[in-house]
Formats: structure tokens, sequence, C-alpha cells
């Protein structure tokens, strides 16, 4: 999906505009939309919040990778190609040590997101806790509800100390 990496071969440049078409397009439905119609095509239960948000995680993820290629610093990546390095050796010398930790924090900050969305996820059906916070509401269950929500806030406010320290190592 990076133009600068697609551009000198017809057929890699036909994918690069499908891929780009398809990050549009996935990053354009929201996930719990695609959560809805996973949960009314194979039912409830976490499989299908799962593949909701593997699929909006690849878009985002694909794009922001993308960019972050059709960004790098071309100098290096020249440096190689002029001395003759072959395209795989480019990626893996020039290119790859630049998009490590950029790379990386994006993961790190999707997975964050992720955790969060699944809560969410579980309301509508598709699993994990958020489905549990909504049976014991339901249930009049309230202090097993406060138990689930009291651990959500914390899990989310340690996933985010920890990715916060592992990004401001990385970049």
């Amino acid at each position: 999906a990076a133009r600068n990496l697609t551009e000198r071969n017809p057929i890699t440049r036909v994918l690069y505009v499908i891929t780009r078409i398809f990050f549009n397009i996935n990053r354009g439905v929201d996930t719990l939309i695609v959560a809805l119609v996973f949960v009314a095509a194979l039912g409830l239960g976490p499989f299908a919040g799962v593949l909701a948000m593997a699929l909006h995680s690849i878009a985002d993820l694909g794009k922001l990778y993308s960019e972050a290629m059709e960004n790098a610093d071309k100098g290096p990546i020249e440096a190689l190609e002029s001395a003759g390095a072959p395209g795989s050796s480019v990626v893996r010398w020039a290119l790859f040590p630049q998009l490590l930790p950029l790379m990386l924090s994006y993961t790190l900050y999707r997975f964050e997101i992720n955790f969060r969305v699944s809560i969410v996820l579980g309301f509508v059906g598709a699993g994990g806790i958020g489905f549990l916070v909504t049976q014991t509401m339901r249930g009049g269950q309230y202090p097993d509800a406060i138990v689930a929500i009291i651990a959500i806030v914390i899990v989310v406010n340690v996933l985010d100390f920890i990715s916060a320290s592992v990004r401001k190592r990385l970049v």
C-alpha cells in the first residue's frame, strides 16, 4: 500500500490501488457496524467481535504503515540502490530500521483501542467483558457489574501506562 514501493511494476501498482481502496472503505465503516454485521452473520459470541476488530485494525494499521513507508528518509534507500542492493536488502537495511519504532508504536496504540472497543462490542453481543457487564446489569447484579467496570478501568489504565512507557523508549 506504499506508493514508493509499488510504482515501478504495473502489477504492484494495481495491487496498490486495490489495497488503498480496501483500506479507505474499511476505515470508513465503524467497528461497531462491522461487528453488528458479523453478529448477524455468525451469531452472538466473541468470534464476531474479534473478526470486526481484526478487519478494522488491518485497515487502520495498513494505512498508518504505508504512510510511514512513504515518508521514510530516502537517503539510505538511495544509497543502497545506487550500490546495487536488491529490493529486499533495501527494505531490510534502509527502510525497516526507520519504520520499526513507528510500527511498534502504532501497533501498541491500536491494541489499546481494540481493548476499549471490545468492551463496547460486548454490549452488542460480540462477547467479552462488555457482555458480562450487560448481563449483570440486566440481571440486577449491580455489585458484580461495578466490579467488572472497576476491572475495566484498571486494565485500561495499566495498558495505557505500559504502552506509553514502551512508546517513549521506541520513538
